[in-house]
């Protein structure tokens, strides 16, 4: 965006060097009380890019409303160049429900591109991309692991990319994934639309945890740095190069029963290794379950209870492993409260939050 222009959205005008908040209804609530897509408007000083920052696509996935709130101090319009659109809920209704979905039971990110006819899903979908991603360059949308599984802070983007793949490097996560567009989804929609997405994935549902916010809130002020829309000065540097992988797989339970886990998310494990074992509910009969390959656990389920075929450790193969352990080790360090165990950082629960 050009110097000393004004910004426009759905019928608000956001001069230079200032901030807006832009309600967009969507419908009513059964009560007759109106939800809308709520922004903030971050309209910098100075010309630069137009770029989002979205959470909760996913109503249960909480902890990308929690990385914003960390953020939101130090994005000041007289130091910005370009303009940032924040929709901190885009899936107000699962927010508020706790659900990961519409009152439609569809999924907001496999209802792209939508439409005014389509279900509320579809229809909210079509607010998000007519409103905000056709406006932007770029974005990163941030998700959580599912409820009763945890992921280790990931950057996840489309394969192909030089742009991506150095901007997830600035982010500076554990881990990057070369990840395929799913039909249906934000990503792949603004694909379509030569709109760039960094996929954000961290944390658990319903959960705010102290690591998951600052890896994300420091990825996220390094990656606008490195756009050059924030000054260098107000940025963490990175502590280490992230580990890279092109391949990951989720490990299932060998049988139902109880889970005794010897890993965790963060670990780096060798084929061969036992990372579970399963027994019943009297401790006995163990089935283990095995890595299949060298590699760095991205995802662990935390329920103990398991059924057959539920999956329990998500793996990536990692390149250059012998060098990468180290290197995701010194950056998980660097984000932790030394007081407090890696995954013991809770900040809030979902009844603290809503």
């Amino acid at each position: 965006m050009a110097a000393g222009q004004d910004f426009a959205i759905a019928g608000h005008i956001i001069s230079p060097g200032s901030v807006g908040n832009v309600a967009l209804p969507v419908s009513a609530l059964a009560s007759g009380i109106e939800a809308s897509l709520n922004l903030r408007i971050i309209h910098g000083a100075k010309p630069g890019p137009v770029f989002f920052i979205s959470a909760a696509i996913h109503g249960d996935e909480i902890i990308g409303t929690a990385i914003i709130r960390e953020i939101m101090p130090l994005l000041e319009p007289h130091i910005l160049s370009g303009t940032l659109i924040i929709a901190p809920t885009v899936n107000i209704y699962g927010f508020m429900a706790r659900s990961r979905y519409l009152p439609d039971r569809r999924d907001l990110n496999r209802s792209f591109p939508g439409g005014p006819k389509f279900s509320l899903a579809g229809q909210l979908a079509h607010i998000f991309l007519t409103e905000v991603l056709e406006r932007c360059d770029m974005g990163i949308d941030i998700h959580s692991a599912a409820e009763h599984r945890y992921n280790l802070p990931q950057i996840r983007h489309a394969a192909g990319s030089e742009k991506l793949k150095s901007l997830a490097e600035a982010f500076g996560p554990p881990a990057i994934i070369e990840s395929p567009l799913r039909p249906g989804s934000m990503r792949e929609i603004a694909s379509q639309r030569k709109v760039d997405i960094l996929l954000l994935e961290t944390g658990e549902a319903k959960r705010f945890d102290r690591f998951s916010v600052q890896i994300g809130a420091a990825g996220i002020l390094r990656v606008l740095a490195a756009l050059e829309m924030l000054p260098q000065d107000i940025v963490e540097p990175n502590q280490a190069k992230p580990a890279h992988a092109r391949k990951t797989n989720w490990l299932r339970a060998p049988r139902g029963g109880i889970t005794k886990r010897l890993y965790k998310s963060g670990d780096f494990v060798a084929a061969g290794d036992v990372l579970a074992l399963v027994t019943d509910v009297l401790g006995e009969e163990p089935e283990a379950l095995t890595a299949p390959y060298d590699g760095l656990i991205i995802g662990h389920a935390t329920l103990p209870v398991v059924n057959q075929g539920d999956a329990l450790f998500h793996i990536a193969e990692i390149n250059q492993p012998e060098t990468a352990q180290e290197r995701v080790q010194t950056i998980m360090q660097s984000a932790l409260d030394p007081d407090q165990p890696q995954y013991e950082q809770h900040m809030l629960d979902e009844d603290e939050l809503l």
